[in-house]
């Protein structure tokens, strides 16, 4: 029975090795010399730090500063666990809302997202991506014109000409990938440590 046994045992040992372990360290060796930046996370540094990855939103809450696309991730309630609170971009929970087109809940929200947004800027039409979440809600990119859209309050914010903002944006604007895949966006991340390079 053993010699019958020993064939499929050394099947399976020599499988998961191949599949478990030799396979992910090959993958894993060649992602680091190809593509380094990337296999660590694409993290990026200031003043040696690392402060984000150009692949994960962050919240950007004061005024000088480009926002990115609306979250819709939660972590656990740290006073009841049965329930979830905003986290937005928590990585460890990534996911949209699941809210439909019929809840009311997302038509209220989306309505004062609109109205807050159009006070900011009373001139220019809302860009979509700047009231709805993502499906994973960690999207760390925006489009050309939700960026140009928030213009004139960073420039307000930094006392800096729009002009000036704006060419800032217009330098920014990553095309699409092999010239048809995706759309033109902005990484927010980089966008706004650009700005902070500006000195204002």
């Amino acid at each position: 029975m053993l010699r019958e046994i020993r064939p499929a045992i050394v099947f399976l040992v020599g499988l998961v090795a191949i599949t478990g372990l030799v396979y992910p360290l090959a993958m894993t060796g060649a992602a680091q010399l190809l593509f380094p930046y990337r296999a660590q996370g694409s993290l990026i540094e200031k003043d040696g730090k690392v402060i984000g990855s150009s692949l994960i939103g962050q919240q950007f809450s004061d005024e000088k500063y480009f926002r990115g696309r609306p979250s819709a991730t939660t972590a656990p309630d740290p006073q009841d666990s049965s329930k979830t609170v905003s986290a937005p971009y928590n990585a460890a929970n990534s996911g949209g809302s699941n809210l439909g087109s019929t809840s009311k809940a997302l038509a209220e929200r989306l309505k004062e997202g609109v109205e807050t947004l159009r006070k900011e800027n009373p001139a220019a039409a809302v860009p979509v991506d700047l009231v709805t979440t993502s499906g994973s809600g960690l999207d760390p990119d925006i489009s050309p014109e939700a960026a140009l859209f928030q213009v004139p309050r960073v420039a307000k914010a930094r006392n800096l000409p729009e002009a000036r903002v704006r060419s800032v944006v217009e330098g920014m604007i990553a095309q699409r990938t092999l010239g048809f895949l995706g759309e033109p966006r902005i990484n927010v991340l980089q966008l706004n440590l650009a700005m902070d390079r500006l000195g204002s």
